[in-house]
């Protein structure tokens, strides 16, 4: 019977085989495949980890996205904010003669009967010498 610190296993779920040593350290079969797959299993993760920061549907794809979603939500908002004011304006217009004549007075240039318009002209300074 072989003590248990000959036997060369570290738990109780490997399977009991005795290591032998010729000069250099002996590597079971099973020890070069368990490696094998835990380098594959790294660089899987590796993989995972690089394709979800910089994939298409990475972080930075979704930070990107988000900036987006930001200046359009914006430039939502001053439409809904310029069309509340256009239709404010409409209802003005519509039913109240004041804003109708200021419009007139306004971008027309009219002006009432009896009215006198003084038009005001910036003159350059006269030099002096």
């Amino acid at each position: 019977m072989y003590k248990r610190r000959d036997l060369g296993y570290n738990s109780c779920l490997m399977a009991a085989t005795r290591i032998t040593t010729t000069g250099s350290a002996y590597i079971r079969q099973g020890d070069r495949v368990r490696r094998r797959l835990l380098v594959g299993l790294g660089f899987m993760v590796c993989f995972l980890v690089v394709n979800g920061i910089v994939g298409e549907h990475g972080a930075i794809a979704l930070m990107r996205a988000k900036g987006q979603h930001a200046e359009i939500a914006r430039a939502v908002a001053e439409a809904k904010a310029r069309n509340a004011r256009l239709i404010e304006q409409s209802r003005r217009l519509q039913t109240d003669p004041a804003a109708i004549e200021e419009v007139l007075r306004r971008e027309l240039g009219l002006i009432k009967p009896g009215e006198k318009l003084f038009i005001i002209r910036d003159v350059p300074a006269a030099k002096t010498q």
